[in-house]
């Protein structure tokens, strides 16, 4: 239907949790029902307390503030039920699973990158953590060292070759 805004629903996450990104979202949780929430509704009284509330700049941003973080913590409530941790590593070691570090070599150009394959909840391109949900993670699922895959990325079909699978930690994570 062209000039629509429709879009159709987008594809259900995956609902799995490596120990430590559970431990992070529980703890953005605590942060915002117990640290922030509070300090929000202070000011909001504080606001309100201004008088005239339909040109009070402070009370309108307060109120908006207070709705997201409220949102937020109605989707991390619901979200956190639905989580099945994942802290055991799988039985083949060998083999790219939930929770990897993979170290990957791009066939064309030579470079070489770490990543770790994490739940859609705590992605960090910064880190090297893509979601199971990705298409270069979906690729490289259940594929052993010196396989090499041709993978289908936004940004085209690469070539990519696994050199090493570990479930400890990456050969050089500095975090």
């Amino acid at each position: 239907m062209p000039g629509t805004r429709y879009r159709p629903p987008s594809a259900p996450s995956t609902a799995i949790i490596t120990p430590e990104g559970h431990r992070a979202l529980k703890v953005e949780l605590d942060e915002l029902w117990r640290v922030r929430r509070p300090e929000v509704v202070a000011a909001l009284a504080a606001a309100a307390a201004e008088g005239d509330r339909s040109e009070n700049a402070e009370y309108t941003y307060r109120k908006r503030q207070l709705a997201e973080i409220d949102r937020r913590v109605r989707y991390l409530t619901k979200r956190l039920e639905s989580l099945r941790v994942v802290s055991e590593p799988p039985s083949d070691r060998g083999k790219v699973f939930f929770g990897a570090w993979v170290e990957l070599e791009y066939v064309v150009s030579g470079d070489v990158s770490t990543l770790r394959i994490v739940g859609p909840d705590e992605t960090s391109a910064s880190l090297g953590w893509i979601s199971i949900d990705a298409p270069l993670a979906r690729a490289l699922l259940k594929r052993g060292v010196d396989d090499e895959i041709e993978v289908a990325l936004p940004s085209g079909a690469t070539r990519v070759c696994i050199l090493s699978v570990r479930y400890d930690r990456a050969p050089n994570a500095g975090e």
